[in-house]
C-alpha cells in the first residue's frame, strides 16, 4: 500500500466516523422533537449497554453458559440489585468490581 492510498483510507474512515455524529446535531439543533420521540430515545443507552454486558455475561468460549461456575452472572445478578436499589453509577461499579474479585479468590 503506498502512502496516499493509506492517507485516502485515513481520510474516509474520519469522515464516515465523523458525520453520522455531526449531521444529525446540524440537521436537528433548530427544531423540537416531539415529546414521545424524545422519551424513545431516552432509553437507548441503557438499550446498548445491554447489548454490550448481555453477550459477555452469559456467554463463554462463544456457549451459552448459564451455570454456577459462570463468574461474572454470579456477580452481575447482586450488581444489578445493588445498581436499581442504589442509583450510584460509581458505586455500583465498586461493587461489581470488589465482587468480582471476592468471587475469583474464594471460587
Amino acid at each position: 500500500m503506498d502512502q496516499t492510498q493509506i492517507f485516502l483510507t485515513i481520510c474516509g474512515m474520519g469522515a464516515v466516523t465523523y458525520l453520522p455524529r455531526v449531521l444529525p446535531m446540524l440537521i436537528l439543533s433548530g427544531r423540537t422533537l416531539p415529546h414521545w420521540l424524545v422519551r424513545w430515545l431516552s432509553y437507548l443507552p441503557a438499550t446498548v449497554l445491554a447489548a454490550l454486558l448481555i453477550p459477555s455475561l452469559l456467554c463463554r468460549n462463544a456457549e451459552l453458559s448459564i451455570t454456577a461456575d459462570n463468574l461474572y452472572l454470579l456477580a452481575a445478578i447482586p450488581t444489578v440489585i445493588v445498581a436499581w436499589r442504589g442509583r450510584s453509577f460509581f458505586g455500583t461499579i465498586a461493587f461489581g468490581m470488589v465482587l468480582v474479585a471476592l468471587l475469583r479468590y474464594l471460587l
